[in-house]
């Protein structure tokens, strides 16, 4: 252990409250979509540090480019819990970002969000301010072009931006030994003039230390950074996905025990950061945090057939406007 690169004891239980916050998240949500009250939904149990480490070395200005599976990220810099429940409800009160947060909608193709990203950062920096982007990827998507152009454009263009490379074993059924014979995807980096790190994506310590270098190096204008954070997807791919189709039990069992919530719970205990009863309490403010959320996302009304177009466009182009009155014809008819 190196005690000069642990950050203080406040941050080391804000980054356990988050984590415990995730967890929630992704264990109700599986209940919710048992009750048929959550859609489809990408669990993201035993990923807490990877997401949590690396989002909570954001600010509220910077911007956070998440893919389907970064639930706990986005929870993190602090998008409402109420609106991520109407997302995966397909609901339209989770359509649409919160105006002050800097939260893209939960990225459903693979890697396009890593050249938005360059470009949200390219305009910050024209813009002058000290903001950064954020953006994410499974180890799969590093094998799309869009992975390669970014960081390319990022490098060559000096952007104040941060590239997580989730590599959590698997792209859906396909294990990561089988997409590419590189061991170390952070050294892609290197191809384009990148700093490339890697790190033990299940120690949120060590993630959220080498992230909030990787953040400090953007706002200084030293430009863009690639962090691999090694983890695994120890639940299925989503909630209707059934892994042991294409993996054991046993290849997940050594994951498991190095679970990210269990091991920073024993080292706030051991170090006397937190007390059995401060957890008790932690946890009990979590689950009333999310269950208050659930009650205001049930008051939400079932959307109108129309809805689907209102968040496509700030203002509606002549064939959004033609759609929707073909869409409300269909309806009244």
């Amino acid at each position: 252990m190196r005690p000069d690169l642990m950050p203080d004891t406040g941050t080391q239980l804000r980054l356990y409250r988050q984590m415990r916050r995730a967890r929630h998240f992704d264990e109700r949500g599986w209940v919710l979509y048992r009750q048929g009250r959550l859609g489809v939904f990408p669990p993201f149990g035993g990923m807490e540090a990877s997401q949590v480490g690396t989002a909570a070395a954001l600010s509220a200005d910077d911007w956070l480019f998440p893919t389907y599976r970064d639930t706990g990220a986005a929870l993190t810099l602090g998008l409402p819990i109420a609106r991520t429940l109407a997302y995966w409800r397909t609901s339209p009160h989770g359509w649409a970002m919160p105006e002050n947060l800097k939260v893209l909608p939960f990225y459903i193709p693979i890697a396009t969000q890593y050249p938005q990203a360059v470009g949200a950062a390219l305009a910050e920096k024209r813009k002058g301010t000290r903001n950064v982007a954020m953006a994410y990827i499974g180890d799969g998507g590093s094998s799309e072009g869009d992975f390669h152009e970014a960081l390319n454009f990022a490098g060559a263009l000096n952007a104040p931006c941060v590239f997580i490379l989730q590599n959590n074993g698997w792209a859906i059924s396909v294990p990561t030994r089988s997409q590419t014979r590189a061991t170390d995807l952070s050294r892609r980096a290197e191809g384009y003039g990148l700093p490339g790190v890697r790190v033990d994506g299940n120690d949120v310590l060590a993630t959220w230390h080498v992230t909030a270098q990787a953040v400090e190096r953007a706002r200084n204008g030293e430009g863009p950074t690639l962090i691999e954070t090694v983890t695994y997807r120890v639940k299925p791919h989503t909630v209707a996905d059934d892994p042991s189709r294409y993996r054991t039990e046993e290849e997940g069992a050594p994951w498991r025990e190095k679970d990210p919530v269990t091991r920073l719970r024993a080292h706030l205990l051991r170090t006397g950061v937190l007390n059995e009863e401060g957890e008790a309490a932690l946890l009990a403010e979590v689950a009333a945090e999310f269950e208050e959320a659930l009650r205001e996302a049930d008051t939400y009304p079932d959307p109108a057939p129309a809805e689907i177009l209102d968040h496509v466009f700030a203002e509606p182009t002549p064939q959004l406007r033609r759609q929707r009155e073909e869409l409300l014809a269909e309806v009244e008819a």
